[in-house]
């Protein structure tokens, strides 16, 4: 158990050393990749180093409790987490290594490949005995057959020590060292060995001459590994923004319970002071009533609202990879910071950098030069099969007597010949061919469908950035708009000549302003992240943190 649990020990470090030479090769043909990717988890989940919350938000109710002493997570620290413990990145990861797994395999058919077995049988069977008489005429012991069986034990055994390479244009060569023993234990033991060595080469000489199929198996693996490694390069990208907005959407929130508790709590003021001016008699009981019920509904809102954000801040905890026992909380400072910044870039810039730096884009107009070597081979499999096959050995003699049978020199043997297949039924490789012809039709139309695709992603982003802008200033001028009706109902309240509706549609309106504020800031920043993500020019530093580049290289922090 010792020996085996060393070896797998060893093939997995094996393995690994390998994968992470493949992928490091790999990694400067591709831009923003990881260089230091591991699919090893050696950090423990811990939250220590984080700053403790010292705050009990009045606005969270009983649960802004649970904040005292919950940890301060703030956006970076959050992707850090994410891209160390994240289930999905680890996933993403894997299939990375994997790929490159494929690889090692692939060129390892390419290399000398050495293989060696043994066997060995002790036979028991019962034969007829030998039992020697004189021969009246000569005089002599003649062995003669009895009816009478005997037990009779030998041993066979058999060894053997190959190789196999496969040599780019040349063809399959492969050696061989075997050996044979034999001896019978019993009824007059006897010793016989021998042994042999030999090579052969197969060299296609016409259809798929120079062992096209297998070569094309190699570079089809090493561009399989580079598509991944692009395909993972983009996830970066993608997962570091999933992460920013899953951030920002939860800070949104927790904004609009502080928002939903300001609002109840003005009602609760509201309704104090409508009592006071009913018991003077200078409101009427009815405008109380409007008020009352308000506040009612306004609580309720305000519960819902800490239900929501509760529930956002638990499944973002899942998507960093923690538990949703842990007890974190966002820095309100990173949604403070948060300010409309606007890309100063043409529709014809964007589109022009997206066509030249999608990753995707990229493997897709590769894919489609792998189809083209597809038909070539394709069409190669509908020659004639000719291949030359020539192989030389020399044997042993048979030896008697216990000892190692070596090959002779004086002993050789050797032949060349062709192998012929004319291609009589060729239907099989036919349908291949065809079918080629159309995977590379279909690739091309595929590049003009992402392309196409990217294109208009392009201008919905833009859209989507202008559209934000425009809310976010409408926002700004509905809050203000809201702040100062509301003021002039409270002044309008305290004299005893406001009306109760106008002062619950000032209150309400300001409430939906802030909120609506929020979420036009919220939306502009994440279609900002999207759209440098959809242009491809979203670098990620190396702890998965996001930082954008204009279109001129300058950096641009969010």
């Amino acid at each position: 158990m010792a020996v085996n649990g060393c070896s797998t020990k060893h093939y997995r470090h094996s393995a690994d050393k390998e994968v992470a030479s493949a992928i490091a090769r790999k990694t400067p043909s591709v831009p923003n990749m990881d260089p230091r990717f591991t699919i090893e988890q050696t950090n423990a989940l811990s939250l220590e180093n984080l700053t403790l919350s010292t705050n009990i938000p009045s606005f969270l109710g009983t649960e802004g409790e649970v904040e005292k002493t919950a940890r301060v997570l703030s956006l970076d620290k959050a992707i850090g987490l994410a891209v160390r413990h994240s289930r999905l990145y680890q996933n993403r990861k894997e299939q990375v290594f994997l790929e490159a797994l494929d690889l090692t395999l692939a060129r390892h058919q390419f290399t000398p490949i050495f293989a060696a077995g043994a066997d060995a049988t002790h036979e028991v069977g019962t034969v007829e005995a030998l039992e020697a008489r004189l021969d009246p005429v000569t005089g002599r012991l003649v062995p003669l057959l009895s009816d009478n069986l005997v037990e009779r034990h030998s041993v066979r055994g058999n060894g053997n020590v190959n190789t196999g390479w496969m040599i780019r244009d040349v063809g399959r060569i492969s050696t061989a060292f075997t050996t044979d023993f034999f001896r019978f234990l019993t009824g007059g033991p006897e010793t016989i060995a021998s042994s042999r060595v030999g090579a052969t080469l197969i060299r296609p000489l016409w259809r798929n001459a120079g062992f096209k199929a297998e070569m094309e198996n190699l570079t089809l693996a090493e561009r399989g590994l580079l598509y991944s490694l692009r395909e993972f390069t983009r996830f970066r990208k993608q997962f570091s923004v999933d992460i920013a907005a899953f951030y920002y959407r939860v800070l949104q929130s927790r904004d609009a319970a502080r928002n939903t508790y300001l609002g109840y709590q003005n009602f609760k003021r509201s309704a104090e002071r409508t009592r006071a001016l009913v018991k003077e008699n200078r409101v009427k009981l009815a405008e109380l009533g409007r008020l009352e019920q308000q506040e009612l509904s306004q609580e309720t809102l305000w519960i819902s609202a800490i239900r929501n954000y509760k529930l956002a801040l638990d499944n973002f905890k899942m998507q960093l990879g923690l538990s949703t026992e842990s007890n974190i909380v966002l820095d309100d400072h990173d949604l403070e910071r948060l300010s409309i910044v606007h890309p100063n870039m043409t529709m014809e810039s964007a589109m022009e950098v997206a066509m030249a730096s999608r990753l995707d884009l990229q493997n897709l107009r590769q894919q489609h030069e792998d189809t083209g070597r597809e038909i070539k081979l394709a069409s190669s499999r509908l020659k004639p099969q000719v291949d030359l096959i020539a192989s030389a050995g020399f044997e042993s003699k048979q030896q008697s007597a216990a000892k190692l049978a070596v090959p002779d020199i004086d002993r050789y043997r050797w032949s060349a010949g062709l192998n012929l297949d004319p291609g009589l039924d060729r239907k099989g490789e036919r349908n291949l061919y065809r079918s080629a012809l159309i995977r590379h039709e279909r690739s091309a139309r595929a590049i003009a469908e992402a392309e196409d695709s990217v294109r208009l992603q392009v201008r919905e982003d833009l859209r989507a950035l202008d559209q934000g802008k425009r809310s976010h200033e409408n926002s700004e001028l509905g809050v203000k708009l809201a702040a100062r009706r509301l003021e002039e109902q409270d002044l309008l309240a305290e004299l005893g000549r406001g009306r109760a509706q106008d002062q619950v549609d000032a209150q309400n309106d300001l409430t939906a302003a802030k909120n609506q504020r929020t979420q036009a800031l919220v939306e502009h920043t994440v279609a900002r992240l999207r759209f440098w993500e959809h242009l491809g020019i979203l670098f990620i530093k190396e702890g998965g943190q996001w930082r954008e580049l204009s279109e001129n290289g300058e950096s641009q922090q969010p």
